[in-house]
């Protein structure tokens, strides 16, 4: 198989997304909150897709795990004794812990449900997070929790925080990318496009839907203790279990790129977080009209996202450059390659 100059396009395209994620923060301070918010829907965008996109289940329960993120990380830096980083960073990996812990508890009870009825019974997870945490006294009830005060001006503190961020969006990228090419990723796309059969063939879908709820779950729960510290406050439903706009953004900014692809959510949570800023800088009063119609136009005149229109426009920015007898050879390959992964996970 002979590479085309186009094969190496997306590496190059991610060298520069973090070569502008470095700069960025020192060229444009002023924005720094802005930038550290736009690596958390790249985060945002790419959890959801893993169960979302490639595994064909909607979630809007995702927030959930964030919200955990957000209160474990808090609670270790109020109550913990240690110095702000260390606090920080041990916050972080219990968040992950719990994220983990609550996606493989609720995942074989939710899980086990299709299309809408798992839809609708993520819908309500967030909404009950947020009464929870708001009637209970330990993590400051309905008025919320303080993280600890970051140890240094606050200029400082943003882009502390911005590359944090960035480095976590940059950690799961790297992540899904290499597992969407496993035999994981190939089952998830399976249960996609036809979970009976995939279940006719032996594959355990349930395992594999929590074990993929599971993944996004860590990602969410490491995120939330930084946004809790950049922020510096966390309220149950405004920044924790903020349903109605984080939970609701995941499922947009996937869909406005291309779900079930790599790049889309990052496309997506792109364009998302820009237009964004623009409507509230330039509409205010009507931002929320001008993005629903944004929305609208996308889901109408794009309807396979941003990256699916490309595609379909630029389709020689996507592919290698096959010869004959490669291009012959792939669907027998393909199709050794399923029926090994499928020995493998039966």
């Amino acid at each position: 198989m002979k590479r085309g100059p186009n094969a190496y396009r997306p590496a190059a395209l991610a060298a520069l997304v973090v070569a502008l994620g470095l700069v960025a923060p020192w060229v444009f301070p002023q924005a720094v909150t802005q930038l550290a918010f736009f690596w958390l829907m790249v985060l945002f965008a790419l959890t959801w897709d893993v169960l979302g996109g490639q595994t064909g289940y909607n979630s809007f329960g995702n927030v959930v795990f964030f919200g955990l993120g957000c209160y474990a990380t808090a609670l270790v830096q109020r109550d913990a004794g240690l110095s702000y980083f260390t606090s920080l960073a041990a916050g972080m990996g219990l968040s992950a812990l719990l994220a983990v812990a609550a996606a493989a508890l609720l995942g074989p009870l939710i899980l086990g449900m299709r299309g809408q009825y798992f839809a609708i019974a993520t819908l309500g997870l967030g909404t009950v997070a947020a009464d929870l945490f708001a009637g209970w006294d330990y993590v400051g009830g309905g008025s919320g929790i303080v993280p600890a005060l970051y140890p240094g001006p606050i200029g400082e503190r943003n882009r502390f925080f911005c590359y944090v961020l960035m480095a976590l969006a940059l950690l799961t990228f790297a992540s899904l990318r290499w597992l969407y090419g496993t035999r994981f990723g190939a089952v998830l796309n399976a249960i996609r496009d036809d979970e009976d059969k995939a279940e006719a063939m032996g594959l355990r879908t349930t395992r594999h839907k929590v074990a993929a709820w599971m993944l996004a779950a860590f990602f969410l729960g490491l995120a939330g203790g930084p946004v809790a510290g950049l922020v510096g406050f966390v309220d149950p439903r405004e920044l924790a279990f903020a349903g109605t706009s984080f939970g609701v953004w995941m499922v947009l900014m996937a869909v406005l790129g291309g779900k079930g692809t790599l790049w889309g959510p990052v496309i997506g949570a792109a364009v998302f977080h820009v237009t964004q800023e623009l409507f509230w800088t330039y509409l205010l009063g009507w931002q929320r009209v001008a993005l629903g119609l944004l929305i609208v136009v996308i889901v109408v005149f794009f309807p396979q996202g941003v990256l699916g229109w490309l595609r379909a426009q630029r389709p020689q920015w996507f592919h290698e450059t096959l010869d004959e007898g490669a291009a012959a050879a792939q669907p027998a390959q393909r199709d050794e390659a399923g029926m090994r992964a499928h020995e493998r996970t039966a």
